[in-house]
């Protein structure tokens, strides 16, 4: 019999909603630059300042909200007022302290797994805020390791791989993102899972290519992880 398979689970909208979160953010800040510019001029300003930012603040909410602030200055040619940007971090704030809310089958498919699998999180953005979701998630013990990163690519998983002597061809990665959380592992060698959600930030947008990579697989919902990972373990 093989081997038990190593599992890493993305967090945002592939465990935990996330961008929807954003989704509804978005929606309050092109009202609050209605009078300034129209939604598309508001909304490719603020991806182009969010990913001209990325190599300083990171992902998550503090990193776009201090986007989103430097945005609303620009468009506005500085006359945002005082009331104005205290509206924004208002909004930052909400999302900080939103609940978590679990997907569909998320902690039913964990419980299923965790008995015989090494299950790992993987996930990029700000600590503190990933720490206080997965807290709140009540997931946190489904987990025999956590990872919090700043960036999801080959080098970052190898590493995370080596550091829990994991070998990449017993390794699935289950996530909504191609970009983070799929085509990397499969350049390693490892399998992934991809779980779409119905939500994308256009800086994740990535084609699969036409012909899919060996090892990758394309589920509905997180119901469907455990049968596949019965048929992977059962490889030799």
């Amino acid at each position: 019999m093989a081997a038990p398979y190593a599992i890493g689970f993305d967090a945002d909208d592939t465990l935990w909603h996330n961008e929807n979160i954003f989704e509804r953010v978005h929606e309050r800040y092109r009202a609050l630059l209605a009078h300034h510019h129209d939604a598309a001029t508001v909304d490719r300003t603020l991806l182009a300042t969010e990913q001209r930012n990325l190599e300083l603040y990171g992902y998550g909410v503090k990193g776009f909200m201090l986007s989103s602030i430097e945005t609303a200055i620009e468009l506005t040619q500085g006359k945002i007022s005082a009331e104005e940007i205290r509206q924004l971090i208002a909004l930052g704030r909400e999302m900080l302290a939103h609940p978590v809310e679990l997907l569909d089958g998320a902690a039913e498919t964990l419980a299923a797994l965790a008995p015989a699998h090494r299950l790992l999180l993987i996930t990029k953005g700000d600590l503190r805020d990933q720490e206080r979701k997965l807290t709140r998630s009540g997931l946190a013990a489904r987990f025999a390791h956590v990872e919090i990163v700043s960036e999801k690519d080959p080098d970052v998983y190898a590493a995370i791989l080596r550091r829990h002597a994991i070998a990449p061809e017993r390794f699935l990665m289950v996530g909504n993102s191609l970009k983070s959380d799929i085509l990397p592992v499969l350049a390693l060698g490892g399998a992934g899972a991809h779980v779409p959600y119905h939500l994308m930030w256009a800086h994740d947008q990535v084609e699969m290519p036409a012909v899919a990579p060996a090892r990758f697989f394309k589920l509905k919902t997180l119901r469907e992880l455990p049968d596949l990972v019965t048929t992977l373990g059962a490889e030799k």
